[in-house]
């Protein structure tokens, strides 16, 4: 039954049940009866669910949201199955990222439960109770906010923890409906919001009131609750978090970026420190390992394509900190080959290194965000006032006179152009019901043959997961 899940959810079993599970109490280090017991306990249990967030925004959930798009494609001469399948938007329920994605997200969610329901069980002040519940809440949203715009239905293990390996076997893992799961992401984030802390007291790699509630706005966008999301985004606006637009763009995106104002909610990297830098500026980098920046080398899998370097406005300032239509090598030549800018770090002198942190949630997204709620609730010119913002701050003119429609669109393009390889172009398209027009125009463009098709708008659930268990239905096309 689900064994590739349950292996992960098996490991938080045994920080759990002495009993079933442990014999000898090693005098080197904690047994499951003392873990859980001091605020320390908790900090090192979540930072291990924060640290499943490195390797979704490291290698995984970047394949299905940029290079499966009209903005990456792949320039490495020997790309792999998986790779190949990404950009082509041709998906297979044996797709290697598929599969670590989702081990990835009911990762979260199984370690997500078991704080929680040991946080009950602890003696604990009740700040601390607080805060350690409403980071756990805001993760397993995070978690299954991904799962559900990518899969669709997706099993609900809201509260389940197992204490036996018979458990794990004897449960029956289906799916549940989208709506469902909205649902639980909802409530979560409403608890989440309702239990956290202001960013000034907790920093912005960790969970805030802030991060909860900008998140709840994108839930409700997600589901075309547009009166609700904008409320939440003028909470965020209104709120006490201080939040604005930077005025360095590309220094968002560049070593030390760390807690800029800009900045709701990032993921931390660390060069120097095995498995805790990120791979994003070899990826979007090509295949050189010449390149003249501290002897950094690209791997070409997932570069910049021709149509975006095209798409800029003249004078847009994103264009050249994001993007560039050759590099230089140490022979001192430079070749005529796309590379990304975002998140490379030039400072380590480490390919597959970088300190750059991934910023997940930031201050442009809520502006952009409250603008698309507000263009679809009649509110055209507020809408337009929130987007002049963003451009203005990216060297352009403002937008006046457009109708509802032509908002849209101007939206779809601003926000391609402001979150450029943040992994946020898939799920736009998708939102939006343009992905097919969009794609499918894009590759006809490129003289391919490959499309997308009506069923190829969510991920196949792996093929590992449902030949171990039947009940866990595949969705259809695959």
């Amino acid at each position: 039954m689900m064994k590739r899940i349950y292996t992960f959810i098996f490991i938080a079993i045994t920080l759990m049940s002495c009993d079933d599970f442990l014999v000898l109490n090693p005098k080197d280090r904690l047994s499951q009866a003392d873990f859980f017991k001091t605020p320390a306990h908790f900090d090192t249990a979540l930072f291990g669910i924060y640290g499943e967030l490195q390797r979704i925004h490291s290698g995984q959930l970047i394949y299905f949201t940029e290079l499966a798009t009209d903005n990456a494609t792949i320039s490495f001469s020997s790309p792999t199955t998986a790779e190949d399948e990404c950009n082509r938007v041709a998906f297979t329920a044996t797709n290697s990222f598929t599969n670590a994605l989702w081990k990835s997200c009911f990762n979260i969610v199984s370690r997500s439960n078991v704080v929680l329901l040991k946080v009950g069980e602890a003696d604990l002040s009740e700040e601390d109770t607080k805060q350690i519940t409403g980071e756990t809440l805001f993760l397993r949203a995070y978690a299954y906010f991904v799962m559900v715009r990518l899969y669709g239905d997706v099993p609900l293990l809201e509260d389940v923890v197992f204490t036996s390996p018979d458990q794990i076997k004897d449960y029956e893992m289906t799916r549940n409906p989208t709506s469902e799961v909205y649902d639980l992401i909802e409530r979560d984030l409403i608890r989440s919001s309702d239990n956290l802390l202001t960013i000034g007291n907790i920093g912005k790699s960790r969970a805030s009131v802030g991060a909860a509630k900008t998140l709840l706005g994108k839930v409700f966008l997600t589901q075309g609750k547009y009166t609700e999301s904008a409320a939440i985004f003028n909470e965020v606006i209104n709120g006490n978090n201080d939040y604005s637009l930077s005025s360095d763009y590309g220094a968002l995106f560049s070593a030390g970026n760390d807690e800029y104002e800009e900045s709701i909610f990032e993921v931390n990297y660390l060069s120097g420190n095995i498995g805790e830098g990120s791979r994003m500026g070899t990826m979007i980098t090509p295949e050189f390992i010449n390149l003249a920046v501290n002897g950094l080398s690209g791997s070409g899998r997932m570069t910049p394509t021709d149509n975006i370097l095209d798409f800029y406005e003249a004078g847009d300032l994103r264009r050249d900190v994001s993007v560039l239509d050759s590099v230089l090598t140490v022979d001192n030549v430079y070749d005529p080959t796309n590379a990304g800018l975002k998140f490379f770090d030039v400072t380590t002198g480490i390919s597959n290194d970088s300190g750059v942190n991934h910023t997940l949630l930031r201050f442009a997204d809520v502006l952009l965000s409250l603008a698309e709620a507000q263009n679809e609730n009649g509110n055209t010119d507020d809408a337009l006032a929130n987007i002049n913002l963003v451009r203005t701050r990216a060297g352009l003119g403002d937008l006046a006179g457009l109708s509802q429609a032509e908002t849209r669109l101007a939206l779809e393009n601003e926000r391609r152009a402001e979150f450029f390889l943040e992994g946020h172009r898939w799920f736009d398209l998708v939102r939006t019901n343009r992905a097919q027009t969009v794609l499918n125009a894009f590759f006809t463009s490129i003289g391919s043959s490959d499309s997308v098709e009506d069923f190829e708008l969510l991920l196949p659930i792996p093929f590992s997961e449902t030949t171990i268990s039947p009940e866990l239905t595949q969705n259809p096309g695959y």
